[in-house]
């Protein structure tokens, strides 16, 4: 079977930086919904369109074609004395954005008495290397194509 929209897609993958560094190291395979539900990066969607179970290939995808380029306007500064006791650097909280959309927030740094909040992922601005193989491709149940997401094994469980 083609992966084509409306497909559930397993895959295992490995992805690094530009420098090699591991930040996904692929043991565990992962199933999404193939078809611009955003369960995985355009670039890899893009890469798998048509192909079949057991392709391979390896992909070095630009940051527009990954988690995007970095938005400074997305890194905000609040008084240390909104926050709870105890926050600290790498912890992340949900908040909303200036437009009123759900936001997650990264601290950044505590400096005296402001805790700087990054609302960028992680992974912004970087380019990145993904090794992938196809492992399966079936046909998406129509449970799956109205919520949006694979079940299953390897994918969302509710």
């Amino acid at each position: 079977m083609k992966i084509t929209k409306d497909t559930v897609v397993t895959l295992s993958f490995r992805a690094t930086d530009v420098q090699g560094k591991v930040l996904e190291d692929g043991k565990e395979p992962r199933a999404y919904l193939h078809g611009g539900y955003g369960n995985t990066l355009v670039g890899i969607e893009n890469a798998l369109e048509g192909q079949e179970k057991g392709f391979e290939t390896t992909l070095t995808l630009a940051p527009a074609d990954a988690f995007g380029e970095r938005d400074e306007s997305l890194v905000t500064s609040i008084p240390k004395s909104e926050f709870p006791p105890g926050v600290k650097v790498g912890g992340q909280l949900q908040g909303q954005d200036e437009q009123g959309n759900q936001q997650v927030f990264t601290v950044t740094k505590i400096k005296g008495p402001n805790v700087l909040l990054d609302g960028n992922h992680p992974m912004a601005g970087q380019t990145l290397k993904f090794t992938l193989k196809v492992i399966d491709v079936q046909a998406a149940s129509a449970e799956e194509v109205s919520h949006g997401h694979a079940h299953g094994a390897h994918g969302h469980h509710h």
